[in-house]
């Protein structure tokens, strides 16, 4: 967790900006859904809760949708974080699959959008100090619960298989991670997404693994 004169420091000299992409609904669908939470009313939740601590902290945040059941396309959401300066955005989404667990993504290579290509190098190599950094902070968050599927990047996506990266990365010209918070086909994992202790200590998890990807970005 960042010392709080570093974010005295942090606060003096720039206003820290963490753009929130809570995933879906969007031009690939609703996302995944468990027996009774969806990933878009899982997404907009955990969003919220992470807004609160950061918020809390003097750093601005910048949300991609107003609502959520807002249609945004993922093109816009990565606008909306370059045009909002942003020092981070980190994408919250859900999984559904046959295992359990969360994983963390980033983009390592660039990917194609019809005629775009992106992201930068730049953004590539700052993407990769913030999500190796977030991901320490939230794999070893105490009491998380939730079975550690690892690190990875883009290109171990579906989407990424096929473009190279994520849209959300090609467009974005700031850092960026995309985190599986949870896979809400699993029985465990959708109860912990789905109650109250559960999504405190997920946003909690969120909360040090964003300070890390902050502390680490600002010294490299």
């Amino acid at each position: 967790m960042i010392d709080c004169c570093l974010w005295l420091a942090l606060a003096l000299s720039k206003q820290v900006v963490v753009c929130i992409d809570p995933g879906h609904p969007s031009e690939v669908g609703n996302g995944s859904h468990g027996k009774t939470l969806t990933e878009i009313h899982a997404n907009w939740i955990m969003a919220k809760a992470l807004e609160s601590r950061l918020s809390a902290k003097g750093i601005k945040v910048v949300l991609t949708k107003h609502s959520e059941n807002e249609f945004v396309k993922n093109k816009r959401r990565a606008e909306i974080a370059n045009l909002s300066h942003a020092d981070l955005l980190i994408r919250l989404h859900c999984d559904g699959s046959p295992g359990r667990g969360f994983a963390v993504y980033y983009p390592e290579a660039p990917g194609h959008d019809g005629k775009v290509v992106g992201p930068s190098e730049w953004v590539r190599k700052k993407s990769r100090v913030a999500a190796q950094a977030f991901f320490s902070g939230f794999a070893h968050y105490p009491g998380l619960g939730l079975l550690n599927n690892g690190l990875k990047t883009d290109r171990q996506t579906a989407v990424g298989k096929k473009n190279g990266a994520l849209a959300g990365s090609i467009y974005s010209k700031v850092p960026v991670l995309l985190i599986e918070m949870a896979t809400l086909t699993n029985a465990s994992d959708e109860a912990l997404m789905a109650s109250e202790s559960g999504q405190a200590t997920v946003a909690d998890a969120l909360e040090v693994g964003v300070e890390q990807a902050l502390d680490a970005l600002s010294t490299t």
